[in-house]
């Protein structure tokens, strides 16, 4: 949906000379010294996607926030364009621009914005109000985008009557209102204490479920782009340094930079069961008996076996202890099949299963929604995570991953 290619902002009376510097490959301090010029964003190129989430991160100053406002040209880039479905924002006049932020991309801010005086609902159709619609069809599309947020019941209330994570939910009814095809959200809910700020990111995850929306969310919290980023582009001084899922940027940081950004991170709250499954061993349940699970189990030097139809969909499992009594009694495969297997789905969290692997006396299977058989869990791996050994995890995920 949208591809930027070296966007360069650079702040000054004298841009040209920076900008001929940085082409150069001079650094944004060295550029600063000799010429007073700020760089604010250092050629940068990305792709996003329709219907994702895409999370812009870094630090104070590192140049999210005016890379953000670059893409829809509340500030004007110095280099470089922004294509949207092919046409470049850069290029546009200013009649095409307006009608391009009222249509394509709408902004929810850190500051609620909120007018004190009009009630919820007005608020929500005030960006309709200006575009001259009329009054029933905005107050229409108002209250839908109200409800989409959870907030119907207060459509006549004003701000001062509301928390601030509903304020902020009131701000991101008023964008969803001119129903744009792309949401930007500077830093949209650092404002909000912790626990309202995470069920802020919840109702996100779970509004993009359902509208498939393209969203660009600039945060400096690595916990909160981990938790929404579909993928994550980390700024330093004004440069993109890495782009990839929260998982990649986890598993194989760029630098060493990205490496200490992540260092103190859970990664048993980042990868799930599928990072870390392996293939298991299996025995199709009317293709083998007692003899033939043991004589597995032996050549791959494990101690248990899943038993799966011809669909590969999970049956039970096999322990070698009872296989070997099964053949020492004459048993058949039924006899010893145990059905009650724990299983999870691949998106299952590493930190949702630490009970489940650590107190089973057989592993835990991955499975569809089908119930097809798709991996089995390793536990050094997830205790690896909760423990905070990256090598580990990092290291399983490499042998043993799918």
């Amino acid at each position: 949906m949208i591809e930027v290619k070296h966007l360069t902002k650079i702040f000054g009376q004298h841009p040209e000379k920076a900008l001929e510097l940085l082409n150069q490959g001079w650094g944004k301090k060295r550029i600063f010294a000799e010429t007073k010029q700020t760089v604010g964003v250092n050629r940068a190129s990305f792709t996003v996607n329709e219907g994702e989430i895409f999370v812009i991160m870094g630090l104070s100053g590192s140049g999210k926030s005016t890379l953000i406002r670059l893409l829809n040209r509340l500030i004007e880039p110095t280099d470089g364009s922004i294509l949207f479905r092919g046409e470049n924002i850069v290029e546009m006049n200013e009649e095409r621009l307006r009608e391009f932020r009222r249509t394509a991309m709408s902004m929810v801010f850190q500051k609620f914005a909120l007018f004190p005086h009009k009630t919820v609902v007005q608020n929500v159709e005030f960006g309709l109000e200006v575009q001259k619609v009329p009054a029933k069809i905005r107050r229409e599309k108002a209250r839908e985008a109200l409800a989409l947020v959870g907030l119907e019941e207060w459509a006549d209330q004003y701000p001062d009557q509301l928390s601030g994570g509903m304020q902020q939910r009131v701000g991101l009814a008023r964008a969803l209102a001119n129903s744009p095809q792309v949401l930007l959200m500077d830093e949209a809910f650092s404002a909000l204490d912790p626990l309202i700020r995470k069920d802020m990111q919840e109702e996100l995850r779970e509004l993009q479920e359902k509208l498939k929306k393209t969203i660009i969310f600039i945060t400096h919290d690595l916990n909160e782009a981990l938790r929404i980023g579909d993928r994550i582009a980390l700024m330093k001084d004004g440069s993109i340094v890495q782009i990839g899922t929260p998982e990649e940027i986890m598993i194989t940081p760029a630098n060493e930079y990205v490496e200490k950004f992540i260092e103190d991170v859970d990664l048993s709250r980042v990868l799930n069961a599928s990072h870390v499954m392996r293939r298991p061993e299996t025995i199709v349940y009317d293709r083998g008996g007692p003899r033939v699970a043991l004589e597995l189990m032996r050549e791959n030097g494990i101690s248990n076996l899943f038993v799966v139809d011809s669909a590969k969909r999970l049956i039970g499992v096999l322990t070698a202890e009872d296989a070997a009594r099964a053949i020492r009694e004459h048993l058949t495969l039924d006899a010893i099949i145990i059905s009650e297997v724990p299983t999870v789905s691949p998106n299952t969290l590493l930190s949702d299963l630490f009970d489940t692997v650590s107190t089973c006396r057989v592993p835990v299977a991955v499975t569809s929604e089908n119930g097809r058989l798709l991996g089995v869990i390793i536990r050094g791996a997830v205790l690896g995570a909760l423990a905070g050994n990256h090598d580990r995890v990092r290291e399983a995920v490499t042998t043993d991953g799918s």
